[in-house]
């Protein structure tokens, strides 16, 4: 069987931390931030641990992890 490529899309958007999680950027910061609180786009600056119910099917789309 050929080698399973890694889905490129996938790969720009998670990060594996030294213990083994997967994080990912916080939704909701792309556009109409003038509606959001400071408060609310200064959370949203940090990365988030991805849950363990998507773990698996990330892992699936990243074959390196």
């Amino acid at each position: 069987m050929p080698k399973m490529k890694t889905k490129r899309a996938a790969r720009k958007r998670f990060k594996k931390t030294a213990t083994g999680k997967l994080m990912q950027a916080g939704a909701f910061k792309q556009h109409k931030l003038e509606h959001k609180s400071p408060k609310q786009k200064r959370k949203l600056r940090k990365s988030k641990l991805v849950s363990k119910a998507d773990e698996h099917r990330i892992k699936v789309l990243l074959p390196y992890l």
